[in-house]
């Protein structure tokens, strides 16, 4: 099938709670996708992050591929002889005692909040049903009816309450607003350390330090959501150590699957995760073998292939390139890693729309930011290359 001919039937029989570019993309190998057409065009937007590892990676499909021969689900009723090599591999490599393994990150996000509140009455104390979590303004954790609860963005809201409560919303990057949000009921304070959705927001020097001592103080779990940001794409295995510090949970998920297989999962203290018995919590799907081969080798690629160092210094080099844009229209550019956020005074549509025409596919978000976060494995070269492109985009808007 053509493109439009795809497009006209996803049109009339899909659900249109998306607005994509109208490409559509039939293959993709690397930083590169190529449409129904036979159009080429580089990713620049890397799935939102999940294919930190580039397209269709060798050593990740030879695993998908192998595991999928011999057995893709067991479910939690019996074990299975690829989940505790997961465990130990991600322990190895993050520092955490033990983790909890989902498919999609809102379902982590979802299991976090459920381990925060058992954890706030079972071992601080907090009177049943009054666990309170703190949540940062302009959040995205997901898009389940309690996430979107404590989101701010009213069209996240629009036609779904009533919702759930439990939750208090602060200003992003305002340590004094914490510190005052706090409560003898406050279980948790869960923050993006980088927003993503909100446009690749950096909070301020010193912020995430600070709110951990105060949550140390105070006895309340630091809870990160590191699905976008973690895993390379920042420019460290995750956000969080830019500020050099230990939070009592981590959410990951997106390229810990390779952009092969759906899989997530909290990292915690055992006194945390502990918290849940048999019983308390699942997923049929969670934990599966053929999920947990994917995600070893997903997180073997980013390390052997240095991915993470490479998203630091080519993050560096393409932020240097694009901030030597003149343009009026430009107001800041922010990025950390592989991860940009270009900040318009204007609709950032067109522009992703003009973009795709030269062949790069990004995504605008919040109307007025142009997100760009290809995968890691992207060269120098393959960066000046759309550069390039992005640099006529931009003088041909100058000139209207």
């Amino acid at each position: 099938m053509k493109t439009q001919e795809c497009i006209s039937l996803e049109d009339q029989f899909g659900a249109h709670n998306y607005h994509p570019l109208d490409v559509v993309i039939e293959s993709a190998s690397g930083v590169w996708v190529t449409d129904v057409d036979g159009h080429r065009y580089m990713d620049f937007l890397a799935a939102y992050s999940a294919v930190n590892q580039g397209h269709c990676h060798p050593k990740i499909y030879a695993a998908f591929v192998e595991q999928a021969k011999k057995v893709t689900l067991t479910s939690r009723a019996f074990r299975n002889d690829q989940l505790s090599l997961l465990y130990k591999k991600l322990h190895d490599k993050t520092g955490y005692d033990i983790s909890l393994p989902m498919n999609s990150g809102a379902e982590a996000v979802e299991t976090a909040i459920k381990a925060a509140r058992k954890w706030g009455y079972k071992i601080k104390g907090i009177p049943s049903n009054k666990a309170e979590i703190i949540c940062a303004a302009n959040n995205f954790h997901g898009r389940t009816t309690t996430i979107v609860g404590f989101s701010t963005e009213e069209q996240y809201k629009d036609g779904f309450g009533p919702f759930d409560g439990g939750f208090r919303v602060v200003e992003f990057g305002n340590i004094d607003a914490l510190r005052k949000a706090i409560t003898p009921n406050t279980a948790a304070f869960l923050v993006e350390p980088i927003q993503g959705e909100a446009g690749i927001v950096i909070p301020p020097k010193g912020y995430l330090s600070e709110a951990a001592k105060i949550c140390k103080e105070n006895n309340v779990l630091l809870i990160v959501d590191e699905i976008q940001s973690g895993l390379g794409r920042s420019g460290k295995m995750f956000a969080f150590e830019y500020d050099n510090i230990r939070p009592d949970a981590v959410i990951i998920g997106k390229a810990l699957s390779g952009g092969f297989y759906p899989i997530s999962a909290v990292l915690s203290r055992k006194e945390v995760l502990g918290v849940f018995k048999p019983g308390d919590h699942g997923s049929t799907f969670g934990g599966n073998p053929l999920a947990a081969a994917v995600a070893i080798a997903a997180l073997n690629v980013l390390i052997e292939e240095k991915l993470i160092e490479r998203s630091f210094e080519l993050g560096n080099y393409l932020l240097e390139k694009l901030r030597s844009l003149k343009h009026s229209r430009i107001t800041e550019i922010r990025g950390r890693g592989l991860w940009i956020g270009l900040v318009l005074n204007t609709d950032a549509r067109p522009y992703c729309e003009a973009l795709m025409k030269e062949g790069i596919l990004c995504k605008e978000t919040h109307v007025n930011v142009i997100r760009f976060a290809p995968p890691l494995v992207i060269t120098k070269e393959e960066i000046d290359w759309a550069f390039e492109r992005i640099e006529k985009v931009f003088r041909q808007f100058e000139g209207k």
